[in-house]
C-alpha cells in the first residue's frame, strides 16, 4: 500500500469504510533512465513479461527497471503500465507553520459536536518522548486537560484515528480523521498533527543519519511518516525495514541528503540529531 501496489480507498461516502483496490500497472521515472515499477494485475498475471522481466531489480519491496530513456517511456506504454508523474504520486500538502496546522484542525475541533461516551480510548501523549513511539500511547487519566490525537475502537476492522478535546480526562469533542483529504487514511493526518504539536512544543520529531556504504547513508526515523513522505522516501532511497535503534530506515545517495534534509524539515519540522555510540 505504501509503494503504491494497492489503494486504499472509501467505500461511496462513508467515513470510516474501506476495500483495497489494485492499482493500475504504473511506472515513475526517479531519475533519466530508471523507472520505479508499481501496481499489479488482475488474476496474477505479471506486470511486465518476456525478456524485459529478466531486467527488473529488486530492492526489496520496489520494483526498479532500468531503460534507454530515450525509448523507455514508448516501450513501457506498449506494455500497458501508465506513466505517473513524481509531483502526483508524493503529492505533498502544503508547506506551513506548525501553529496554522494545528489552529486550523482546532478550529474545526471547536464547531465539533459533542463527544458522547467513548471507552477503550487510547491517546498520543505530548509530553513522552519522540524518540519512543509506542511508548507514547496511553489511556486518559483525570489530569488531561487538552487535545489528543487519538484511536478508538469500531466494531469491525482497525480502531479509528480522531482528534479528541479532553477536559480532566473526559472526552467533551471529537472529529475523525481524515477531515482535509478524503483520499489518505486518518492516521496520515493524525501523523503529521502529532508532529506539528511536537514541533511547536520544544521537542520537535527526529532522524539521525549515519555514514554508510559509499556513495550511501542511513537515515533512521523514530516516529511514524505520513504517506506523502513515505512515498518521497522511497522515491529517493531505499527502505531498510526496522533496524537497531530505530523504528525504520532509508538507505538514501549522497547526492540526495541535502534535499531531504529539507524536505522534513520544510514538511514535517523534523530536526537531525547527530548519532551516538550505544543508540
Amino acid at each position: 500500500m505504501a509503494s503504491g501496489d494497492m489503494l486504499e480507498l472509501r467505500l461511496g461516502r462513508g467515513r470510516s469504510t474501506r476495500l483495497l483496490y489494485l492499482a493500475p500497472p504504473s511506472y515513475i521515472e526517479r531519475v533519466s533512465g530508471t523507472y520505479l515499477l508499481m501496481g499489479i494485475r488482475p488474476f496474477d498475471a505479471p506486470l511486465i513479461d518476456g525478456d524485459l522481466a529478466l531486467n527488473i531489480e529488486y530492492e526489496g519491496h520496489a520494483r526498479i527497471l532500468k531503460l534507454d530513456p530515450l525509448t523507455a517511456k514508448l516501450r513501457l506504454m506498449a506494455l500497458g503500465l501508465q506513466d505517473l508523474p513524481k509531483d502526483r504520486w508524493v503529492a505533498s500538502p502544503s508547506s506551513e507553520s506548525p501553529a496554522d496546522l494545528i489552529g486550523r484542525y482546532r478550529a474545526r475541533l471547536d464547531v465539533a459536536g459533542e463527544a458522547g461516551q467513548l471507552d477503550a480510548l487510547s491517546i498520543l501523549d505530548p509530553s513522552s518522548s519522540v524518540r519512543y513511539y509506542r511508548g507514547r500511547w496511553r489511556s486518559p487519566v483525570s489530569s488531561d486537560t487538552r487535545d489528543f490525537i487519538a484511536r478508538r475502537p469500531q466494531a469491525y476492522g482497525a480502531d479509528l484515528w480522531c482528534l479528541l478535546r479532553l477536559q480532566e480526562g473526559v472526552a467533551q469533542r471529537l472529529i475523525e480523521l481524515p477531515v482535509e483529504n478524503p483520499v489518505v487514511p486518518g492516521r496520515d493526518e493524525a501523523w503529521r498533527y502529532q508532529a506539528a504539536v511536537d514541533a511547536l512544543g520544544g521537542s520537535p520529531q527526529r532522524f539521525r543519519i549515519r555514514p554508510g556504504v559509499t556513495p550511501y547513508a542511513t537515515f533512521d526515523f523514530f516516529s511514524p511518516l505520513p504517506g506523502f513522505a513515505e512515498r518521497y522516501m522511497q522515491l529517493v532511497g531505499l527502505s531498510l525495514g526496522k533496524t537497531p535503534g530505530a523504528l525504520f530506515s532509508y538507505r538514501v545517495s549522497h547526492a540526495a541528503i541535502g534535499d531531504v534534509v529539507a524536505f522534513l524539515a520544510d514538511m514535517l519540522w523534523m530536526v537531525q540529531e547527530e548519532e551516538t555510540s550505544g543508540v
